[in-house]
C-alpha cells in the first residue's frame, strides 16, 4: 500500500512536472509573442509619429509660405499707394500753384474793376447833376414821377388783366359750372314747402271743446303743462288750434289729443297716460323717419341715436322751410356733384344731409347749430370730412375738402330756389340796404339798385371818373367787400354802368 502511495506521487509529480514544463514553454512563447507584438506596435507607432510630424511641418510650411505671400503682396500695394500719394502730392502742389497765380491775378482784376466801379460812380454822379441841372428837377423828384408813372402804368394792366382773367374764366368755368348745377338741380325735385308753429286738430263736434277743458279748466291744464303746448280753443267750429314753437311736443299734444277725443274719456290721469304714449309713438315715429331717411339716400352704418336726431330735423323749420327736406335735398344735389366730379358720392351724400344736423337741438341746448352739429358729429364718430363740412358750410372754417365745398354750394341752391324759404320784410329791406350802402360807399358811384329781391346790385358811375376798365375793377371790389360782410342765399350779381350821354335842346 505504501509502495502505491509512493508510485502514485511519483506518477502526480512527473506529470505535474510535465504540465509545469509545459506552462512555462506556453509562457515563454506568449511573452516572445508580446515582445514582437511591442516592436511592431512600436515600429508603427513611430513611423505614425514620423508621419504626422512631416504633415504638420508641411502644413506649417505651406501657412508660412502663404503668409510670406500675404506680406508680400500688402507690401506691394503698400509701394503702389506711396506711389500714387506721391504723384498726387505733385499734382496737388501743381494746383496750389496755378491757384495762387489765379488768386493772385484775381485781386489785380478785383483792384482794377474797384477803380472802374469809383469811376463808373463819379461818372454817374456827374451826369446826374448834369440832368439835375437841365432838367430843373431833382433825383427824389424824377424817382417819385418815375414812380407815379409805374402806378397808373401797373394800374392799368391790372384793370386789364382783371377783365381778361374773368373773361377767360367766364369762358372755361362758368359754362361747365352752371351745366353741373343746372344738371344737379334738375334731378333733385323739391316742392315748394311752407311751415308754420301752430298745429290744428279736428273735433267731431263742439261739445267736445267743453270735454277738453274739463271741470274749472282742470283738463287743459293738465295737458299744457305735461306738452308745455298752447291749447287755443275760440270761436272756430269743430276746432283746436295747438301752439307752440317746439314742433316735437306740439306733434306730441296733437297725437295725445286726437287719442283722448278718439278715445273719449278725458280727465287728468286719462291725459298722462295719453302723453306718455303719444311720446313712446313719437320716439318710434322720429326713429323711423330717420332710418327712411338713410334709406332714401343709400346711407349705411351710422349711430342709432344719431339716426333719431335726424329724424328730429322733420319738425324743425328755417326760415319756413323744413330742415329735413332742406338736408335731403342738400345731400342729393351734393352726391350728384360729388358724382360728376368723381368724388365719394356716398361721403358726399352723409355729408350733406348732416350739415344742419345741429338745428334739431339747438332749441334744447346753448350754442350755434353749427358747434353743435360738429360735437353730435364728433361724438358719434363721424368722418373728419363730415366734421368739417358742418363746421365749414357757413364759412366759419375753411373747407378742407372738394365735398365740404360742394356742400357750401348745394346748401346755397337749397335755400336760393324760389320758395324755398320765407323772410321778414324787416330784414330784407336791411339787406337791400345794405348791398346799396356797400356800393355807394365807392368814389365815382353816382346811385345804386338792389333789384330782384336782393339777387342783383346794379351800380350807376360818373363816366368823368370811372373808365371802363375801372368799372371792370369797382365791380369786383364791390363783389369782394359784399362777400365780406353780408350773409345771403345763393348769388348777387353785381353790374357796374357807364355810359355817356350828350343831350341837346332844338328851338
Amino acid at each position: 500500500m505504501v509502495v502505491g502511495l509512493i508510485i502514485g506521487y511519483i506518477v502526480r509529480k512527473a506529470s505535474y512536472e510535465k504540465k509545469l514544463a509545459a506552462a512555462h514553454q506556453t509562457a515563454e512563447e506568449i511573452i516572445s509573442t508580446a515582445k514582437t507584438k511591442a516592436e511592431t506596435a512600436k515600429k508603427e507607432s513611430i513611423l505614425e509619429a514620423k508621419d504626422e510630424s512631416h504633415r504638420y511641418r508641411e502644413s506649417v510650411e505651406n501657412e508660412l509660405k502663404q503668409r510670406r505671400n500675404e506680406i508680400q503682396r500688402q507690401e506691394d500695394r503698400l509701394l503702389q499707394r506711396e506711389t500714387s500719394l506721391d504723384h498726387k502730392d505733385t499734382a496737388l502742389e501743381k494746383r496750389e500753384t496755378a491757384l495762387g497765380n489765379r488768386e493772385h491775378k484775381v485781386d489785380q482784376l478785383t483792384e482794377k474793376l474797384h477803380r472802374q466801379q469809383q469811376a463808373a460812380d463819379d461818372l454817374v454822379d456827374q451826369r446826374q447833376a448834369e440832368l439835375e441841372k437841365v432838367a430843373q428837377m431833382s433825383h427824389d423828384d424824377a424817382k417819385q414821377q418815375l414812380l407815379d408813372e409805374m402806378k397808373d402804368k401797373l394800374k392799368t394792366e391790372r384793370e386789364v388783366m382783371i377783365r381778361d382773367s374773368e373773361q377767360q374764366a367766364e369762358m372755361t368755368a362758368d359754362r361747365n359750372a352752371k351745366e353741373l348745377i343746372v344738371e344737379a338741380i334738375q334731378r333733385s325735385a323739391a316742392d315748394v314747402v311752407s311751415e308754420a308753429t301752430v298745429s290744428v286738430v279736428n273735433l267731431p263736434n263742439d261739445d267736445m271743446k267743453g270735454r277738453i277743458i274739463g271741470r274749472e279748466g282742470r283738463n287743459i291744464r293738465t295737458l299744457e303743462t305735461l306738452t308745455g303746448i298752447d291749447l287755443i280753443i275760440d270761436d272756430t267750429p269743430e276746432a283746436v288750434v295747438l301752439s307752440g314753437f317746439d314742433p316735437v311736443r306740439r306733434e306730441i299734444a296733437k297725437i295725445a289729443l286726437e287719442k283722448l277725443i278718439q278715445d273719449g274719456r278725458i280727465h287728468p290721469a286719462r291725459i298722462e297716460e295719453a302723453v306718455e304714449k303719444a311720446r313712446k309713438q313719437m320716439d318710434s315715429q322720429l326713429r323711423e323717419t330717420g332710418e327712411q331717411a338713410l334709406f332714401d339716400l343709400g346711407i349705411h352704418s351710422m349711430h342709432p341715436d344719431l339716426i333719431k336726431t335726424v329724424g328730429r330735423m322733420k319738425y324743425r323749420t328755417s326760415y319756413g322751410q323744413n330742415v329735413l327736406d332742406h338736408s335731403i335735398e342738400v345731400a342729393k344735389l351734393a352726391g350728384i356733384m360729388a358724382s360728376e366730379l368723381g368724388e365719394d358720392v356716398a361721403l358726399a351724400k352723409r355729408a350733406g344731409l348732416l350739415h344742419d344736423i345741429g338745428k334739431a337741438i339747438d332749441h334744447e341746448v346753448d350754442g350755434s347749430h353749427v358747434e353743435l352739429g360738429v360735437e353730435l358729429a364728433r361724438k358719434y364718430k363721424e368722418n373728419k370730412v363730415v366734421v368739417n363740412t358742418i363746421a365749414s358750410h357757413h364759412g366759419d372754417v375753411p373747407a378742407g375738402s372738394v365735398i365740404a365745398v360742394l356742400v357750401q354750394a348745394a346748401d346755397a341752391i337749397s335755400g336760393a330756389r324760389p320758395g324755398a324759404r320765407s323772410e321778414s320784410l324787416e330784414q330784407y329791406i336791411q339787406r337791400l340796404k345794405k348791398l346799396e350802402g356797400i356800393a355807394n360807399s365807392y368814389d365815382g358811384v353816382d346811385h345804386s339798385f338792389a333789384i330782384q329781391a336782393g339777387r342783383e346790385l346794379r351800380v350807376i358811375v360818373k363816366p368823368k371818373k370811372i373808365s371802363d376798365l375801372q368799372a371792370t375793377t369797382l365791380a369786383h371790389d364791390i363783389k369782394q367787400k359784399i362777400e365780406q360782410q353780408l350773409e345771403y342765399p345763393g348769388h348777387i350779381k353785381v353790374t357796374v354802368i357807364r355810359e355817356v350821354r350828350a343831350i341837346d335842346y332844338a328851338k
